[in-house]
């Protein structure tokens, strides 16, 4: 495709056009081969000053750079080292956009600070699967946190060049978000969230997946089970979640985990961290195995990395695991003696999710309905899987 039309400085002064160096000589420099190439002062060069200087017409110039067309290499070449020499880098961006009436950017919205967010491998590896859908159809990602409340931290999503946005866990005061792309005619794909109109979702079975984790270690003969949750809401306030702070609940994924573990025991106690982390869990844990309280035979973390912070607690406490207490997971990460600080867990009980497969969904949703389709929403299952920090109570 001729790109002169659309590419910034095609009409102007161009590197191929007599200009003054940077001395004033009114000489203009040349290349090894005799081409001009670009002075410091001068404007950015043109596809279309490239195909001139090369020989070629505009079309051919464009086919190279996209590697899309029939072009041969030995003529690719040319035209790559030709705007090499003029300091043409590709097509402009921003006219790439404008003929096309996109941005080539799909948005991603995290409930969690980004550095935050990076700490936990679940969002690290379900960005993977998005990323590798999106990048092989040449479309970047642009991440932003979710909006903290109807008025800070909209901008982005007010303003930013998007084409589509990806919810990735976005529970806490997402609905003036969702008005917001809807009035700018964003498509959103939600990845476990509860029903948003005019999104896809992709579903995880959280309360099924916790329900089956639940009744494992009822045959395991456990009947002292707390649960310690993902945040509850925006305030990610710690401490024990009574019936007030359940109804007030906006985190979707946390209360469909904590249902499921409650349709096997329905007055289980839960506890709630202020976040996915190690260092969260063994904050709750230490609650829980407290001198002089009566600690559960049996805990069940939201998260693989607060299963491990209650792994430390236990054994901080002086409990064994797991003849003391049991500690059941969910997310199967990959989780190395650096987490585990030398204890003799090899391998968290946990409910393993597909991160990557979940990703990939959501960034083909995505796509399909910037080509006009109706894509499916998209489920997925989590397995359980025993590792050595379950078993029976002790007698």
């Amino acid at each position: 495709m001729d790109e002169t039309a659309s590419d910034p400085g095609a009409s102007g002064t161009t590197a191929a056009d007599p200009a003054p160096d940077a001395t004033g000589s009114g000489r203009t420099p040349v290349g090894a081969a005799g081409r001009p190439v670009r002075s410091p002062r001068a404007s950015r060069p043109t596809l279309a000053a490239v195909a001139r200087a090369a020989g070629v017409a505009p079309s051919t110039a464009s086919l190279a750079f996209s590697g899309s067309g029939p072009v041969s290499e030995d003529t690719r070449q040319r035209i790559l080292a030709v705007a090499a020499e003029l300091g043409y880098d590709g097509p402009d961006p921003r006219a790439r956009s404008l003929r096309r009436g996109r941005s080539g950017v799909i948005g991603v919205v995290l409930d969690d600070r980004l550095s935050d967010a990076f700490r936990d491998p679940v969002n690290v590896l379900t960005l993977d699967g998005i990323a590798e859908v999106a990048g092989a159809a040449g479309v970047s990602l642009l991440l932003v946190r979710s909006p903290l409340d109807d008025e800070r931290g909209m901008a982005p999503l007010v303003d930013a060049p998007m084409d589509a946005v990806i919810l990735i866990g976005c529970n806490v005061r997402i609905d003036p978000a969702v008005a917001v792309l809807r009035r700018r005619s964003i498509p959103v794909v939600a990845i476990e969230a509860d029903t948003i109109e005019g999104a896809v979702p992709v579903h995880l079975d959280n309360r099924e997946a916790s329900r089956r984790a639940a009744t494992y270690l009822r045959e395991l003969g456990h009947e002292q089970v707390t649960v310690v949750t993902l945040p509850l809401d925006g305030s990610r306030e710690r401490g024990p979640v009574d019936a007030s702070r359940e109804r007030s609940s906006s985190a979707f994924t946390t209360m469909e985990r904590l249902r499921g573990v409650r349709d096997v025991y329905p007055d289980a106690p839960a506890v709630a961290s202020a976040g996915s982390s190690v260092e969260e869990g063994r904050i709750a844990g230490a609650a829980l195995f407290a001198p002089g309280v009566q600690a559960p035979t049996a805990v069940v973390a939201q998260s693989d990395l607060l299963a491990v912070g209650v792994v430390s607690a236990a054994l901080e406490a002086g409990l064994r695991v797991p003849e003391d207490v049991s500690v059941v997971g969910y997310d199967g990460i990959h989780v190395d003696d650096s987490l585990l600080h030398r204890s003799p867990i090899r391998q968290l009980t946990t409910l393993v999710q597909p991160f990557v497969p979940k990703g990939e969904a959501a960034a083909r949703a995505a796509l399909a309905m910037l080509e006009g389709e109706s894509p499916e929403p998209a489920s997925f299952r989590s397995e359980l899987r025993i590792g050595d920090t379950t078993g029976p109570p002790r007698g």
